[in-house]
């Protein structure tokens, strides 16, 4: 039994074939008749979108879950949680605040746990940038990929896909917001090289792709003031995309606070995959979910 907790959770070879079952013209129905359980402690209208449709595409039943519905370790405790869903469903999906309950879900060995969203990773969204950066430029062909703002769960996901492909990555963050020491280590173990910055010019200078987040995350409404004064001078405007590679392509996982950590100009150019990046979600759950199942290898491509 595998689960997907973190995009290196997956071997070299193994994310690659995601990749491609990402984009088969005639998905395997390898859900057919079966259940997945989509947990979501935060709501997400791309996540919900994605992955129901992804479920559907491979024959299965999706089941939108509610927290109010579980009760997740006030009413019953995560592990019971997953070995009874096991009863109904061949896969569990969450979407969490806090990555230690990923991990006691995974821990109980009931069925296979996918994360959707945690406090420390978003897997499923490095999965459809690395799919975007494939169809827009060429994964091979990628010199560098630049993240500038938050060293979040998305650009540590991101960063770890890209090391595992041998990408070089570089991310700008003003203090306080910088990666931690763990997640770098875990970054540069998967093979890859990673340049920190506090300077957006430097990050995204001569860079293939050029990407942001917004600067306020789910949860963190009480330090917009803070992080606004934080962030100031981290906007991906035309200035800084002018910096970047002559054919770069600018990428945001979405929703964009437009205006602050990228203006309209830019996601509103011919380089922003934005929107892409966003239908990417359905093709590469897709992709995951046929791997997950166990049901198809790369012979059957």
């Amino acid at each position: 039994m595998r689960h997907f907790l973190e995009i290196d959770d997956l071997e070299v070879e193994e994310l690659q074939l995601v990749l491609q079952l990402s984009v088969a013209t005639k998905p395997q129905r390898v859900l057919d008749g079966q259940g997945v359980a989509l947990i979501f402690e935060k709501p997400s209208g791309r996540t919900r979108n994605s992955m129901e449709m992804a479920v559907v595409q491979l024959g299965g039943h999706p089941m939108y879950i509610k927290p109010d519905e579980l009760g997740i370790d006030s009413r019953e405790t995560a592990e019971d949680v997953v070995r009874v869903m096991a009863g109904y469903h061949r896969i569990l999906a969450a979407r969490v605040f806090d990555h230690g309950r990923l991990e006691r879900m995974a821990a109980a060995d009931a069925m296979p746990i996918v994360n959707l969203l945690s406090d420390l990773a978003h897997p499923m969204q490095a999965l459809a940038d690395l799919l975007t950066i494939e169809q827009a430029i060429g994964l091979a062909k990628v010199g560098k990929v630049a993240y500038v703002g938050d060293a979040n769960n998305v650009w540590r996901s991101l960063a770890i896909g890209c090391s595992m492909l041998g990408i070089e990555t570089s991310v700008a963050s003003p203090a306080g917001h910088k990666p931690t020491e763990l997640d770098l280590d875990r970054v540069l173990s998967s093979g890859g090289s990673v340049q920190v910055t506090d300077d957006p010019r430097e990050a995204v200078e001569g860079a293939d792709v050029v990407y942001t987040d917004v600067w306020t995350s789910m949860g963190q409404e009480g330090e917009k003031s803070e992080r606004l004064d934080a962030f100031s001078g981290f906007t991906v405007d035309t200035s800084l995309m002018e910096v970047a590679s002559a054919s770069s392509i600018f990428m945001h996982c979405l929703p964009a606070h437009r205006g602050e950590e990228v203006t309209d100009e830019v996601i509103e150019s011919p380089q922003s995959r934005v929107f892409l990046q966003a239908h990417n979600r359905m093709h590469s759950a897709r992709g995951l979910l046929s791997w997950i199942s166990g049901e198809v290898s790369k012979n059957d491509q």
